[in-house]
Order: structure tokens, then C-alpha cells, then sequence
């Protein structure tokens, strides 16, 4: 099992990219090692351990997907993805930064208007850079099918708002820690004039409480009311102790919200291109938050 362990990163976000929550890629990557430890135990002949892990979790996540749908129909305002924290100071576990640039909130949402298969052709071929022959073994396809599922997946994902960069290069990332850094300064010091210098004239406000926590019921398009939202926000949560702490979050730069006892209040990502902010993610959904660590009540809803 020592070999097998040292595919679990990839594992992980191939079980991430399908699911887009940590909890549930942690449980499916661990049902494929289990899956292999049976297969050892009835003396199958494995020539390819990375090929059959990846067409295992590739594989469990697409049963997944169907219990997963039924839940987000009843979802509670606008989805969004577990997010993906690593510390600006410090790398997170290895799992988390080998999906770091490949997997934005933008892109897995997109990945929601597509089918269980559909997504996991897509997301292989143009998140991990798959060939063909790997996609169609990992979904038990042929290639000939995987190249159609493929076109029709981009037909559909181009209808709807497709990320310039969904692996932004490494010399970007200095520039993403400067912007953010200037973002956050002005919406904390109520310069309004300076975000709005920094939003794109198309920029898109995102949500997600989950009905548990205070969130914009659905997103917003104007510049103008997104600068003083996060304005009015950061106001308040810094009346409340809670303080913002950068953060990369799903290979994009952000901040995690702490309360005064050092606990996680929300976490916000932004989606940068051209020097300016095209998307802002906010997750506050404690639900969404317990793996990063204790959740602070400050922006929880009461119960009903």
C-alpha cells in the first residue's frame, strides 16, 4: 500500500474535481483504497496501480454524483464548492496543492451543468491534461465516445461564463498576492474608489450559506453594489473581531475570515484576469467550513 499512498494527491482532486466538497473526495478516495485492498486480498493481478486507482475514484465519483444532484436540488441558495484552503505563509497537505491551480470555484461550477459523465470527461481532459486513452479507461468509455462526450461538455460549459486561465502560470501568483492584498486593504479601509479600480466591469458576486449563514441570496453583476456589499461586510465583521488572513483558495488568492477566538468565519476567493477581479466567491456555510478547522457562529442563522 506504500506505492498506492503516493497517488493519493492525485486521487484527491480527481475525487475533489467530481464532487467539489473535501469531505466527500476524502471518503471516496479512501472507498478506492479499500476497493484495492480487497482486490489484493482475492489475488487480482494488478499490472497498472495508478491507472486502476484513478479509474476507481474516477468511477466512484460518478456514482456519487447521483445522490449528490438530488441534495443540490433542495440546496438552499446559490452552490458553491468546498473550498480548497492553502496558507499564504505556509503549504498546506500535499493533497490540496497538487489540485491547487487546476481547480477554481469558477471551473467546478461550471462542471455542475454537465452530467456525471460529461464532467468527468471534461474535467480529465482540461483540468489534468489527460490524452484520450487515459479518459476513456478511467470512465469505462471509447475514445471515439470520449471525444464526442468531450465536444458536447465544451458546447455546453461555453454557454456559460468559461474561465480565461484555469491554471493561471506561477509568475502570476505575486501579482494575485499584490492585487489581493490591495483588495482586501480598500474594502476593509471603505475606499471605494480604489475597488472599484480593481473590479472588472463584468465582475460577479458569489455566495454560499446554505440557508445556515448570512449570505447574498443570489449573485450579484454590478460593480457599484458589490464594492459597497464588501464594504458594508467588512465593516461589520470587523465591529464583530473577525479579522481576514490570506489565504490561497483553490489555486486562486483569497482570505479566510477568523473570529476572536480563532475561529473560521467565512472564506473568500477571487477569480483575477487582466489586473482586475472577475469573480469573488464567498462560502460561509459552517458545513462548508469544518474542515478547515473550528467554525465560528457570527454570521449563523438562527435556527429555525
Amino acid at each position: 500500500m506504500t506505492d498506492a499512498a503516493a497517488y493519493r494527491p492525485l486521487l484527491f482532486s480527481i475525487a475533489y474535481g467530481m464532487t467539489g466538497s473535501v469531505g466527500d473526495a476524502e471518503d471516496l478516495v479512501q472507498d478506492a483504497f479499500v476497493g484495492l485492498t480487497r482486490a489484493h486480498r482475492a489475488g487480482t493481478t494488478i499490472n497498472d496501480l495508478k491507472a486502476y486507482l484513478t479509474t476507481s475514484v474516477t468511477r466512484l465519483g460518478i456514482n456519487h454524483l447521483g445522490s449528490a444532484r438530488v441534495r443540490r436540488e433542495t440546496y438552499v441558495g446559490e452552490w458553491l464548492p468546498e473550498p480548497v484552503v492553502v496558507s499564504a505563509d505556509r503549504p498546506g497537505p500535499a493533497e490540496y496543492v497538487e489540485l491547487a491551480d487546476s481547480l477554481s470555484m469558477a471551473f467546478l461550477v461550471l462542471l455542475e451543468a454537465l452530467s456525471p459523465v460529461e464532467r468527468a470527461v471534461f474535467m480529465l481532459r482540461e483540468a489534468f491534461g489527460w490524452g484520450y486513452p487515459d479518459v476513456a479507461g478511467a470512465v469505462g468509455k471509447s475514445e471515439a465516445n470520449c471525444r464526442q462526450i468531450f465536444a458536447r461538455a465544451r458546447k455546453r460549459i461555453a454557454a456559460g461564463r468559461q474561465p480565461a486561465d484555469i491554471a493561471p502560470p506561477p509568475a502570476r501568483r505575486a501579482e494575485g498576492d499584490e492585487l489581493a492584498r490591495k483588495f482586501f486593504e480598500a474594502a476593509d479601509g471603505g475606499d471605494l474608489d480604489a475597488l472599484l479600480g480593481m473590479l472588472a466591469p463584468d465582475v460577479v458576486f458569489h455566495g454560499d450559506g446554505g440557508g445556515k449563514a448570512q449570505a447574498i441570496g443570489k449573485s450579484l453583476t454590478d460593480p457599484q453594489r458589490i464594492a459597497r456589499l464588501l464594504i458594508a461586510g467588512f465593516h461589520r465583521i470587523r465591529l464583530l473581531g473577525v479579522s481576514a488572513r490570506p489565504a490561497w483558495i483553490n489555486g486562486r488568492p483569497g482570505a479566510v475570515m477568523y473570529d476572536a477566538e480563532e475561529r473560521v468565519a467565512s472564506v473568500i476567493e477571487l477569480d483575477m484576469a487582466h489586473g482586475v477581479v472577475q469573480a469573488v466567491h464567498s462560502v460561509s456555510n459552517p458545513d462548508k467550513l469544518d474542515h478547515l478547522g473550528p467554525v465560528s457562529d457570527v454570521a449563523r442563522l438562527p435556527k429555525k
